[in-house]
């Protein structure tokens, strides 16, 4: 964050963090010794920008929860992302859904856990994290039965409600048995999530479908701070952030949020991001006006990150 004047948010994207070290992407998720190898090239980018090298981790992952819950993670070099399969094919399943005995032992937890201790013994300054806890209720309910749970409300209202409380309350003890095989402390602080796709449901639908669980999530996280970063909110959701109690909203690339229907509507604080492919498209003098722009708005911060070689000298600008 600057000392004086716009507050920022800057960071590397996995994308840049692999090409600096000549390796897939996928290898930070597969592969400590390419993991090591491309954060000590990166450290090179960092010292030109002026800015602290990032601290080696495994590369980001969402879907660790689902995992738990019997959704199918790919994490492949043949994959450009990773990506999750549903498990619910039909509305009966979420009958059938329990929670694992052990979510530690969970294959792909059990795997990253694995590799973040290696990569703890090859570089000590580096994370414990093995990726996001867990994605929001609505977001986790639609990565466990793909887009058919959009359509639960409507055809069966009492199973989708039984679905969002096991989302909440399964990412919670995930939540809690990861922290205790780390050694982590839980208890009341800044607490907050992502759940881009509760935009999806429009006002009545939100209100029902997706608030209660928000503030179930929030609850359980003890979050006296509470963020929430959502993608698809449109102006008429706004409301509902103050009547959660969020503290700052992160928008992220939400394209049906524009900084001036923020300033105009929003009713809690706000980042506000310049999109990689702004970027990617802008001239460095036109990325430093974009910047001034935004700052206009008062965000809490304007945040950007470098996702491409070729474009540090947009980024030192």
């Amino acid at each position: 964050m600057s000392g004086k004047g716009q507050a920022y948010s800057f960071g590397f994207l996995d994308t840049l963090i692999a090409e600096a070290g000549g390796v897939p992407t996928a290898a930070l998720h597969l592969d400590v010794k390419a993991i090591c190898h491309a954060y000590q090239a990166v450290e090179s980018v960092a010292r030109r920008l002026g800015v602290d090298p990032p601290k080696p981790r495994l590369a980001g992952l969402s879907y660790n929860h689902v995992s738990t819950l019997g959704a199918k993670v790919t994490i492949s070099y043949q994959a450009d992302e990773p990506y999750a399969q549903p498990c619910i094919a039909g509305p009966e399943d979420i009958d059938r859904l329990e929670e694992p005995e052990d979510y530690v032992a969970v294959d792909l937890i059990r795997r990253r856990l694995e590799l973040a201790r290696q990569l703890k013994q090859r570089r000590p300054d580096a994370s414990d994290r093995i990726g996001h806890n867990f994605e929001g209720p609505v977001t986790t309910a639609a990565l466990l039965m793909g887009q058919d749970f959009f359509m639960l409300p409507y055809d069966d209202p009492d199973r989708a409600h039984r679905l969002l409380e096991f989302c909440v309350r399964s990412g919670l003890n995930y939540r809690r048995a990861l922290a205790e095989v780390q050694g982590v402390s839980l208890g009341p602080g800044r607490g907050g999530f992502p759940d881009d796709f509760a935009g999806i449901f429009g006002p009545d639908l939100f209100r029902e479908f997706a608030l209660p669980y928000w503030r179930m999530m929030f609850d359980g996280l003890q979050a006296t701070e509470r963020h929430v970063h959502c993608e698809l909110l449109r102006e008429e959701h706004l409301p509902f952030l103050a009547e959660v109690g969020v503290d700052v909203y992160d928008p992220s690339v939400d394209q049906y949020l524009p900084p001036e229907l923020l300033k105009r509507s929003c009713p809690v604080p706000y980042y506000l991001r310049i999109w990689p492919a702004d970027v990617e498209r802008l001239s460095a003098d036109e990325l430093v006006e974009l910047y001034r722009h935004l700052a206009s708005f008062e965000p809490v911060a304007v945040t950007f990150h470098l996702g491409r070689l070729c474009d540090e000298p947009k980024i030192a600008a």
